[in-house]
């Protein structure tokens, strides 16, 4: 009985991921879409075909949602095959994000402390991936090592 049900939920966990990706990819390809025809269209806006730097934020905060939903869709993919998060994968993803906010943000016009406060982010996440490559490269085997002890 344990068991089915085991299934019955290994069967729905794998439904709802394959439905995820599928959304991701439709996202992800829409806005790419837009970004193409976004930027068409400012060019063809503008004189002598240069954009303004309104308008190159928002063409870089736009490449980099397709770049986050990129990565979202590959932490979705990783699940799917391995049945686990990559957290390195994650820590990209939420670096990438703020990248964008940053980028996007108009620090004129913005108070002191969410800037402060999207600073210490930006330190925390690169510490945290700084410090997860680290563990990830001491497990990996060396090499020119030799790791069979028998030998």
């Amino acid at each position: 009985m344990t068991d089915r049900i085991l299934d019955v939920l290994d069967r729905f966990e794998k439904g709802v991921v394959v439905f995820l990706v599928a959304l991701m990819v439709l996202t992800v390809a829409l806005t790419t879409i837009e970004l193409a025809v976004s930027l068409i269209a400012d060019i063809a806006a503008h004189p002598h075909y240069l954009l303004g730097i309104d308008e190159l934020l928002d063409v870089f905060g736009m490449f980099l949602l397709v770049l986050l939903g990129l990565e979202l869709l590959e932490t979705i993919k990783a699940y799917l095959i391995e049945h686990a998060i990559h957290v390195e994968i994650v820590m990209v993803v939420a670096l990438i994000a703020i990248a964008r906010k940053v980028i996007i943000l108009d620090v004129k016009t913005t108070d002191a402390m969410p800037l402060f406060a999207i600073a210490l982010i930006i330190v925390a996440l690169s510490l945290g991936y700084y410090l997860i490559s680290r563990v990830f490269q001491q497990r990996l085997p060396r090499p020119g090592k030799d790791t069979d002890a028998a030998k």
